[in-house]
């Protein structure tokens, strides 16, 4: 039985051509590439600066340092999300708390953020950097995001590592209207893949020029950057600790070709979560709920399961449809219910929201490529126990 996955990448000739025109060409990686690549980025984000990673993991850790997040300072995030969304402030020596979500678009609720934001005030410890991330390729309610750091003085990094080719009240993810700094992921299973990879993009000349440095050992050979002139044009100084995060020109050659049809990948996603929706209308699953504002990139197709309609649990669901070669997946565990954040004393009761999300969410398969019959077969997989299977 072959698996149909939740995710996966789609390689076309021409980024077979490309990559292999980099393999071919005098720069394998610190090469002409991934600045190109950079430049593709912004000018498709309408944003000023990009820094090109080797993963949005990366990015995320040189965001966090180049707004100075350090110990002692405290990182708010949203609770459903990868790992990497509260460990880049953990890298940092800072402290992580969490901020429930919205029950529809299960993002990090704007309001909920504001009646924390107030409590924290009152207490004397308020946040240093709030990180939104845009699940599934919606875009977070930026602009109440960006009113409240206006009044608390937060600083903002959007993790858009779901959403390159999405928008927001008319903007591209990533134009940094409402923040500091956004990070993609191209994670082969994102809209767009560069094997691994990352991106941080900003407005801000400052930031752009520290995260570059940070990527690549915290080394410059600008020398109105350096403490004294330069001995000569081979000179380069280290002035602060960084890190090897650079991307390869062979990524970036897959990713300049992939940008050509990111547009077109979103189309594709939008026409299979539609039909999902037509053929989940008033069944056992609520289908995801599209803010407005925002035209999601739609990495993911996440639904809720009606689990008392269903007469199952959402484990036996889940094993079933693993079991019969659908590759659901489940975008995510709370990050406060994982070992290394419970022992900070978490209470998941804090988060009822979030609570709720986990004990009903399944991620269905979307992805450029996914055939009618093969979504035909996800949807006889998911309903027919239920007795739904006369929609087909």
């Amino acid at each position: 039985m072959s698996l149909i996955p939740y995710g996966k990448q789609n390689i076309s000739e021409d980024d077979i051509a490309a990559v292999v025109a980099a393999l071919r060409s005098d720069f394998l990686t610190q090469g002409p590439i991934v600045p190109e690549f950079e430049k593709t980025v912004a000018a498709y984000c309408g944003t000023n600066h990009a820094v090109a990673v080797n993963s949005a993991t990366s990015a995320l850790h040189i965001a966090c340092i180049a707004l100075g997040l350090g110990p002692g300072d405290l990182v708010w995030t949203s609770p459903i999300t990868f790992v990497a969304s509260a460990n880049c402030a953990r890298y940092c020596g800072a402290d992580v708390d969490f901020v429930d979500i919205d029950p529809r678009t299960y993002n990090m609720s704007a309001a909920s953020l504001a009646d924390k934001l107030a409590k924290a005030k009152a207490s004397g410890r308020l946040p240093k950097v709030v990180i939104p991330v845009h699940l599934s390729g919606q875009s977070c309610e930026m602009q109440a995001i960006h009113a409240l750091s206006q009044q608390y003085g937060f600083r903002i990094v959007e993790d858009a590592s779901h959403a390159i080719g999405g928008s927001y009240q008319g903007d591209k993810v990533g134009s940094c209207r409402y923040s500091d700094i956004a990070v993609f992921s191209f994670h082969p299973v994102k809209i767009i893949t560069t094997g691994e990879g990352g991106m941080a993009v900003t407005n801000d000349l400052e930031l752009a020029k520290h995260m570059a440095r940070l990527r690549s050992h915290g080394i410059t050979r600008y020398p109105s950057e350096m403490t004294h002139p330069p001995h000569g044009s081979w000179y380069y100084q280290q002035i602060e600790l960084g890190f090897n995060y650079r991307m390869t020109d062979i990524q970036a050659a897959l990713g300049m070709s992939q940008m050509r049809r990111l547009d077109d990948f979103v189309a594709q996603r939008h026409a299979i979560a539609q039909r999902y929706d037509d053929l989940l209308k008033d069944s056992v699953a609520t289908t995801p709920w599209q803010h407005p504002d925002s035209h999601s990139a739609l990495h993911l197709y996440v639904i809720r399961l009606k689990l008392g309609a269903m007469k199952t649990t959402h484990r036996e669901v889940f094993e079933r449809m693993r079991a019969e070669g659908i590759g659901v997946n489940l975008h995510y565990i709370p990050v406060y219910r994982q070992p290394y954040y419970a022992q900070m004393g978490f209470r998941p009761e804090d988060f009822p929201q979030a609570e709720r999300y986990y004990a009903e969410a399944i991620t269905l398969p979307i992805f450029p490529g996914l055939t009618d019959i093969q979504q035909g077969e996800v949807l006889r997989r998911l309903l027919t126990p239920s007795g739904y299977q006369t929609i087909f």
